[in-house]
């Protein structure tokens, strides 16, 4: 073939380096014939979806033959109830990072400027660079967000900020008052993302609920997932809430059923479920304190988290602890590409699987 087709691709696409996901359970299997496998890689809910979700699923396995419906009318109706907005306010996607991508290509061009933090969602310079527009990082204060410094950052190309709201994979979180002042300090041209993914595992009293600010800020865009705390990571269900003009563009560069229809049903019931949230939250919590008091016992360092897992120096490089841990048949989640290369992240799981990444630790450290 004459043509080489990497010089067919836009000039960000060329560049590109695709997501790297948490390494699945029967990869590892194939690989080292290990059986009895722990994955605490991928943030993923030990206890799965609610009850009510799963029998709303295996409802909607009859109409397989059938497409979607396209507006996603009861899941929107649904998030209005949820969040007392009206259901213009909502953009559905095959999980937020999709929404996210929507913003890239609704909203930028080569032309223009992204900020966001070091240590930050790699969702964020993949959409950025695949639309071409250019990356603004600033550095990260204490492994999190320096607002201050991401105001003073904006320019006149400055067209998109995505704030991680708690941060992933460092688990750190913005306070209301920071987020706010950041908010009223922005130009009106500037959209503001803020990613909540990790929203319902947080319990620090300084945490913004930032979808009740919607009405206040035309330029604010939120985005929520039922992958964590709904445990609906497989069947890829997210959303966006932003003004309707906002919503509307969004809605433009959507593709149609993006959202498959057991997803729809599954991620409505899930909504519904509150006593399954609060069991999520409640084994999440004892985990968190679990691998905090584990690791602090083993000499190891960890960033304070609010979301469904914790980064943990082990005082070596990540890379070569996570390789060592796979032999023992557990997954966790290596992160130097963040920039972070002494640090692993580890999910929040069950009980006996936080023992079992200890263990493991304990084995491999010593």
């Amino acid at each position: 073939m004459a043509c080489d087709p990497i010089t067919l691709a836009t000039p960000g696409v060329r560049g590109l380096q695709p997501y790297q996901p948490g390494k699945p359970i029967a990869e590892l299997e194939r690989e080292l014939g290990l059986l009895n496998i722990v994955k605490l890689a991928s943030n993923e809910s030990p206890l799965g979806p609610s009850p009510a979700a799963r029998e709303a699923a295996a409802r909607a396995l009859h109409e397989l033959a059938r497409y979607p419906d396209g507006s996603g009318y009861a899941l929107k109706a649904a998030l209005a109830e949820h969040h007392g907005l009206s259901m213009s306010h909502f953009t559905l996607g095959n999980g937020s990072n999709d929404v996210l991508e929507l913003v890239a290509r609704a909203f930028l061009t080569p032309a223009d400027e992204v900020i966001y933090s070091e240590h930050a969602f790699a969702v964020y310079p993949i959409v950025t660079q695949a639309v071409g527009a250019r990356a603004v990082v600033v550095p990260a204060r204490d492994w999190g967000h320096d607002l201050r410094a991401m105001g003073a950052a904006v320019g006149a190309r400055t067209r998109v900020m995505f704030v991680a709201n708690p941060n992933n994979p460092t688990g750190t979180w913005c306070a209301a008052t920071e987020l706010r002042a950041l908010l009223q300090s922005l130009p009106e041209q500037v959209l503001l993302v803020v990613d909540e993914a990790y929203f319902e595992y947080v319990e620090a009293q300084d945490y913004p609920d930032t979808s009740a600010w919607i009405g206040e800020f035309p330029n604010l865009i939120v985005t929520r997932t039922f992958s964590k705390a709904y445990g609906l990571a497989s069947l890829r269900a997210g959303y966006a809430i932003s003004h309707p003009a906002v919503a509307d563009l969004l809605n433009r560069v959507r593709q149609p059923f993006n959202v498959n229809a057991v997803a729809l049903a599954a991620a409505g019931a899930a909504l519904g479920d509150v006593a399954h949230l609060e069991a999520s939250r409640r084994v999440n919590r004892e985990g968190m304190q679990q691998l905090q008091e584990g690791a602090s016992a083993r000499g190891l360092a960890w960033i304070p988290s609010m979301g469904n897992f914790l980064s943990i120096d082990v005082g070596r490089p990540g890379g070569e602890v996570y390789a060592d841990l796979l032999r023992e048949g557990v997954i966790v989640r290596p992160v130097a590409s963040y920039g972070m290369p002494s640090h692993l992240r580890v999910t929040i799981g069950r009980e006996e699987e936080n023992r079992r990444v200890l263990d493991a630790l304990d084995r491999v450290l010593k």
